[in-house]
């Protein structure tokens, strides 16, 4: 298994990934982490910043001698970035996948539609502007970036799947964007399958006992939209819950002020343990999401896992959801975002029917049944491949 961020490192892609190497443990799978220096993996090495990676996977290969090479791929955790010209991108995997003669499984965490990436493009937030050239030529460059490469940067996935012998993608909207690849729904579940009572956790965390709660969560990043949570007309009985942690990927400076409006309340807890998440979950009723992207969006199938449906703008992602009535997508918009809350409400019953019934599918126990058996067919496909040609190169050798 590899990826860059494992914990105690902080971030979905960890969170992820540690999960779901203990539930094939769990299952009688030998699984051997390769990850960063920061990360407790059995080797280490890796890193968003070491131009090296392939070289020190293809290493570990020789020494370790897998079945199966699994990489949790997200982009900028293996030195993604975008050039002047989108001559050749740098991405510091592209050698081991070329290289790489074991069967290699690829989760695709994130992969966005061209309006999607173009929603990635943001100036400085929390500064004032003081020159034309310190704001508007760094939001020029930027969209220049993201425009000239966005095909580029479809492609590597394009190109990345062809090489895996698998590949896994969390959502229907998503294996649109890569074709060939299977739907695995993200593993989630409560802390150590602990359930909390609704009133013991909103005490346990000194939240309100009298309103419903819709909770925010996340990285701390202007692409989560507390521009829409701030402006909010928020219904008479309820309150949202905030709770970010700092993006340790970018600079991004967000205003965290949600003064102005007294029905939000911020836990300022920072990045939060798995039973602190469980608890904010177990506390709440509705999760939150005005993202200008989707991505895979972790935080919804947590929320989902705990037995909360959602209220999200309505991007291809959610919407697949949406139409399981697992939650409701609204336009990108404070009003539409204040009315989602009421028709939750409004049928609260449904969508918590809905939602209790299609979580069993997240259970990591699953999640890793299914990962298994695509391990299996590659295994079993690769051993076949290796006979043929073993037999191949007999007869030409006679």
């Amino acid at each position: 298994m590899v990826s860059t961020e494992y914990p105690p490192m902080r971030g979905g892609v960890g969170r992820y990934t540690y999960n779901l190497v203990n539930a094939l443990k769990n299952n009688n799978v030998s699984v051997k982490v390769v990850s960063g220096d920061n990360g407790d993996g059995d080797y280490r090495g890796i890193s968003p910043f070491n131009k090296h990676n392939s070289k020190i996977l293809l290493d570990k290969l020789d020494q370790v001698n897998p079945d199966i090479v699994h990489i949790q791929l997200e982009h900028g955790l293996y030195g993604f970035k975008l050039p002047f010209f989108p001559i050749k991108i740098k991405f510091s995997l592209d050698e081991f996948y070329d290289k790489c003669k074991i069967p290699i499984v690829t989760t695709f965490h994130s992969s966005y539609d061209f309006k999607q990436w173009l929603n990635l493009i943001k100036c400085k937030s929390g500064k004032s502007k003081t020159s034309i050239f310190d704001t508007d030529f760094k939001l020029l460059y930027q969209k220049w970036l993201h425009i000239i490469n966005y095909y580029t940067f479809y492609n590597l996935n394009i190109k990345i799947m062809k090489k895996s012998s698998s590949g896994i993608v969390f959502s229907r909207y998503l294996s649109t964007l890569i074709p060939g690849s299977e739907i695995i729904y993200h593993g989630s579940e409560p802390f150590n399958s602990n359930y909390f009572d609704k009133l013991e956790a909103r005490k346990k965390l000194g939240l309100p006992i009298d309103s419903r709660i819709a909770v925010v969560v996340g990285f701390l990043t202007a692409t989560k939209g507390l521009d829409i949570i701030k402006k909010m007309d928020i219904p008479k009985n309820w309150i949202i819950v905030t709770n970010f942690s700092k993006n340790h990927y970018n600079k991004e400076t967000i205003n965290l002020d949600f003064s102005e409006n007294k029905k939000i309340i911020n836990l300022n807890m920072g990045y939060v343990s798995e039973k602190e998440l469980s608890l904010l979950f177990f506390a709440s009723d509705v999760v939150l999401q005005p993202y200008t992207v989707s991505s895979g969006s972790g935080v919804m199938f947590d929320a989902l896992g705990h037995g909360l449906p959602f209220v999200s703008t309505n991007l291809g992602f959610f919407k697949e959801f949406e139409d399981k009535n697992l939650g409701v997508c609204v336009k990108r918009d404070p009003y539409e975002f204040s009315m989602g809350l009421k028709k939750i409400e409004e049928k609260y019953d449904l969508y918590f029917q809905s939602v209790k019934k299609f979580k069993e599918n997240l259970r990591w126990d699953i999640h890793a049944k299914l990962h298994i058996k695509i391990y299996e067919r590659n295994v079993k496909d690769n051993k076949l491949l290796i006979k043929i040609n073993s037999s191949q190169k007999s007869k030409s050798q006679l």
